[in-house]
């Protein structure tokens, strides 16, 4: 094998919950007299740091959220999710055949990971080995979530492949030494293989590029 682990982002790659989380940011930037187009507010947001896209928000409107933003966010994404929730098409095949130790690296703080995981039946797949940026208060672009995250899993970055479907994703990866597919739309592909990673677009592929 090419590769000894593999870390997989979560929103967009293990589970399809990018447009339902985006979506809930752009009804709440409304509320404060703020119109996106849902699909330029997921170019923008997918892969940031929450902080990132309210203060994105905030500076666009010259208004403010109310304090407990996050608590609202947080209620209404995950009730959302609760309703909407699907996995990314063919990772239970994959992650059934995958024999290679895998991990979870997300921007998500660790509880919407974790619920993510439990709607879809996926947390088995990875049990103990699920990291969150606000662990360590590192957030993608920077590499620092995926170092610490081969770390823990007993890795150097070049026996480990990053999974990811976000710029901010593939940056940080690339940032911190390490192979990187993006799984990739047709609008995501040429910023994605811009900044460095080798696009798919079937999670049934996956396979081919471990061997």
């Amino acid at each position: 094998m090419k590769f000894k682990c593999v870390i997989f982002d979560c929103d967009g790659v293990l589970v399809d919950s990018e447009a339902t989380s985006i979506g809930v940011i752009v009804d709440l930037a409304k509320e404060i007299g703020h119109s996106m187009n849902l699909e330029a507010a997921i170019a923008e947001f997918s892969g940031q740091s929450l902080q990132y896209c309210f203060e994105y928000i905030e500076t666009a409107s010259g208004q403010k959220f109310p304090p407990n933003i996050n608590t609202i966010y947080r209620a209404q994404t995950y009730q959302a999710f609760k309703e909407n929730l699907q996995p990314i098409a063919g990772i239970h095949q994959l992650l059934e055949r995958l024999t290679l130790p895998r991990c979870v690296a997300s921007n998500a703080p660790q509880d919407k990971i974790e619920l993510n995981l439990g709607l879809l039946k996926l947390t088995h797949f990875f049990k103990d080995n699920i990291f969150s940026a606000y662990d360590i208060q590192k957030w993608k672009p920077e590499p620092d979530l995926f170092l610490y995250a081969a770390k823990e899993m007993g890795f150097e970055p070049k026996d480990c492949l990053v999974v990811e479907d976000s710029l901010a994703g593939v940056l940080a990866a690339k940032a911190g030494g390490f192979e990187v597919m993006g799984y990739a739309s047709a609008r995501t592909a040429a910023q994605l293989k811009q900044a460095g990673a080798t696009v798919f677009y079937d999670m049934n592929l996956l396979d081919n590029y471990l061997v």
